[in-house]
């Protein structure tokens, strides 16, 4: 059995097909989505997480409707103006990886302000994923790379040395992929960092998906074994002699999430 994720990463989809279910608007179902970041933040950080990336819009969205498109920066833009208060008291840092010269001027100067005003901060790490592409990620690394030793050989990039220079150097892989909506795909996501994290699909759709399907996700995760090349005896005999215990995966009862 497995420990409890600290680092779960998520695809939060089906905004839109929650919408049409309903015969709303897709935009209506994206502001449903955007209001249930905040909850599952709140819940991530009472159950003690220490690492939340949430992949909130891909280098392949652009090819939406522009007014969807719209509507997706305009939320993401609210978020950040009425979420890092409070982001500030409860001890969360933010950051924000992917492509922004592509964003607004006005978004990207929020994005800077808001990571500025938490980077103190000790709590949980919800990183956002916006703009963001996996693909651009690695090739954007191995560039890193090749700029900072211009008289060295590719020949001598190993994985260790191009990990340093993606958007995520400084963040453990996630242990735990969860994708909402009812597809089984990564489609583009931390593509490099997930080589060995374990993947959850959910038919739930993102404005669905709550703490009590939070908390199912890191149940089943708990009773994964993750071999990373080795026998199952191996990890197992390995984890008794460990003696690592498993944490409880519950919210703390003297946490009110909402």
């Amino acid at each position: 059995m497995n420990t409890y994720a600290q680092h779960v990463a998520i695809i939060m989809d089906g905004n839109g097909r929650w919408a049409k279910q309903r015969l709303m608007p897709r935009t209506v179902g994206h502001a449903r989505g955007a209001a249930n970041v905040r909850h599952i933040v709140k819940a991530a950080n009472a159950m003690g997480l220490r690492y939340l990336t949430l992949f909130a819009f891909s280098s392949e969205n652009w090819l939406r409707p522009p007014d969807e498109v719209s509507a997706l920066m305009g939320l993401f833009l609210q978020y950040l103006e009425s979420e890092v208060a409070e982001m500030k008291a409860v001890g969360i840092r933010l950051r924000v990886i992917g492509d922004r010269s592509a964003f607004a001027p006005m978004l990207q100067s929020r994005i800077d302000q808001a990571e500025q005003e938490t980077a103190e901060n000790t709590g949980l790490n919800l990183t956002i994923a916006a703009n963001y592409g996996g693909q651009w990620d690695v090739l954007t690394a191995m560039r890193a790379w090749q700029a900072a030793h211009p008289d060295r050989s590719l020949q001598d990039l190993d994985a260790q040395a191009l990990s340093l220079h993606l958007s995520t150097a400084d963040l453990p892989d996630p242990e735990l992929l969860i994708r909402t909506g009812g597809e089984s795909r990564i489609s583009n996501f931390l593509l490099w960092q997930t080589a060995y994290t374990e993947l959850y699909f959910t038919d739930l759709h993102w404005p669905d998906f709550d703490t009590a399907a939070l908390g199912k996700a890191l149940t089943w995760y708990a009773q994964r074994v993750r071999r990373f090349g080795r026998t199952d005896e191996q990890v197992l005999n390995a984890s008794a002699v460990s003696h690592v215990p498993t944490p409880d995966l519950g919210i703390k009862k003297d946490v009110k999430i909402g």
